[in-house]
């Protein structure tokens, strides 16, 4: 369904696969994390140029992005806020190499991250995290789509 300018998922069961977006400068981590999330059954695109983001999603769809914070031509908290400005609801993970440093981790957060991950830790982090954001965005979409259900739907008089 499309509401304003961004489209809304409202799934009516829990989903096993997802469209991710990974804006990463580092090919080869771009590479790994596209084969990674492909073999969990997901749908993949890779960015390694922030600057391309805005580009890509007026022409794409897009369920879920991961995004470095140290990029050279674009920094990755500013990249987060304009993703938010184009879809406030697409749920955003940061996958970054500068480790646990907490000042960037609030930052991004404000700036509208839904999680964080060193890509110190194994794989298997950022996939946990990525499962909890998921789940509490299909969890809010089903929820939103209950709200927005007509009353004579619910049983009410």
């Amino acid at each position: 369904m499309v509401y304003g300018n961004y489209k809304e998922q409202m799934p009516a069961v829990l989903r096993d696969s997802f469209q991710f977006l990974i804006i990463d400068d580092d090919p080869a981590i771009s590479r790994f994390l596209v084969t990674y999330l492909r073999q969990k059954g997901h749908t993949c695109q890779a960015l390694t140029d922030g600057f391309q983001t805005a580009a890509w999603l007026a022409d794409n769809d897009c369920e879920v992005a991961i995004v470095d914070l140290r990029m050279p031509k674009v920094d990755g908290i500013s990249l987060i806020s304009f993703i938010r400005e184009i879809n406030p609801r697409i749920p955003i993970v940061v996958f970054t190499g500068i480790g646990y440093d907490e000042e960037k981790m609030h930052a991004a957060l404000r700036a509208g991250a839904n999680g964080y991950v060193s890509k110190n830790l194994p794989i298997e982090q950022l996939y946990c995290v990525l499962s909890r954001v998921l789940a509490t965005c299909q969890q809010r979409s089903r929820r939103d789509a209950l709200n927005h259900t007509p009353a004579a739907l619910l049983g009410a008089n």
